[in-house]
């Protein structure tokens, strides 16, 4: 599995233009609100998921976005959805909590984790997320973090939280 060191090299590799920023460890949105104004970009907010048929299923959102996880569930027919345990976290993708983010896909090597980034993300210019630890935070543009992603394999559904429904999937 990847961590974090390794993570951004991998992006640096394949001449994706990233900025890093290291903090203090942020466990929540509310902790993160004192980079607001340092850290250009839209910020996000990662759940990571599990229905009782055992799909995992990881959500980025804006992250002033309300959740309704019952709502969510329903308009992206995923069931009966809670938070996944710790244990799922680590064995599937490689982190602890706080650390939950689109990257840690990478290390989901059977690929059982389906990806939902919110429309709000989709059409911002630069996104936030940590790199495998909740110390870092790295701002990508929208248009690259696609373009990683699926140059690694990793499918996106593009879904609005408003309209109930996927837009666009990617890879």
């Amino acid at each position: 599995m990847l961590n974090s060191a390794e993570l951004i090299n991998l992006i640096e590799q394949e001449k994706y233009s990233i900025e890093i920023h290291k903090h203090k460890a942020l466990f929540s949105v509310e902790d993160s609100k004192n980079l607001r104004g340092e850290v250009k970009g839209t910020h996000s907010k990662n759940l990571f998921l599990k229905n009782k048929k055992n799909n995992f299923f990881l959500l980025s959102c804006e992250e002033f976005e309300e959740i309704n996880l019952k709502k969510i569930s329903n308009s992206l027919g995923f069931g009966n959805i809670s938070f996944a345990k710790e244990k799922y976290l680590f064995n599937i993708l490689g982190i602890k909590p706080g650390s939950v983010s689109p990257f840690a896909l990478l290390n989901d090597t059977n690929n059982v984790v389906s990806f939902y980034l919110e429309k709000k993300l989709h059409d911002s210019e630069f996104l936030n997320f940590h790199p495998l630890i909740n110390t870092v935070t790295i701002t990508i543009s929208t248009n690259n973090f696609i373009k990683f992603m699926i140059e690694n394999k990793k499918k996106i559904h593009i879904f609005s939280s408003i309209e109930k429904m996927i837009i666009k999937t990617y890879g």
